[in-house]
């Protein structure tokens, strides 16, 4: 398995977006989202949805795209500090 370094949670990527003077509060309302959705996704305690995803990309101005693959790269790098699952792989033909 390929070694992967330990990427930032999406939510701390966007916590780096955010202006320093704009609260989580406000930020909420102009994602159309619950303070509580925004600051757990902030925290590291919840995901980055593809809704959150497009919300953000139009928020920030990037893509929603680039939010779900930091998701990927999150979530690929804390399964792989578990120990592997056990799988039989196909045999070659």
């Amino acid at each position: 398995m390929v070694q992967m370094h330990n990427p930032a949670h999406p939510g701390e990527v966007l916590r780096a977006f955010l202006p320093d003077d704009l609260s989580v509060t406000e930020a909420a309302q102009r994602l159309g989202v619950s303070r509580v959705q925004l600051s757990r996704l902030l925290n590291g305690h919840a995901a980055m949805t593809p809704d959150m995803a497009l919300r953000v990309s139009l928020l920030t101005g990037t893509s929603a795209e680039s939010w779900l693959m930091n998701q990927v790269q999150w979530d690929l790098w804390r399964i792989s500090q578990e120990p592997p699952p056990e799988v039989e792989p196909l045999q070659a033909a």
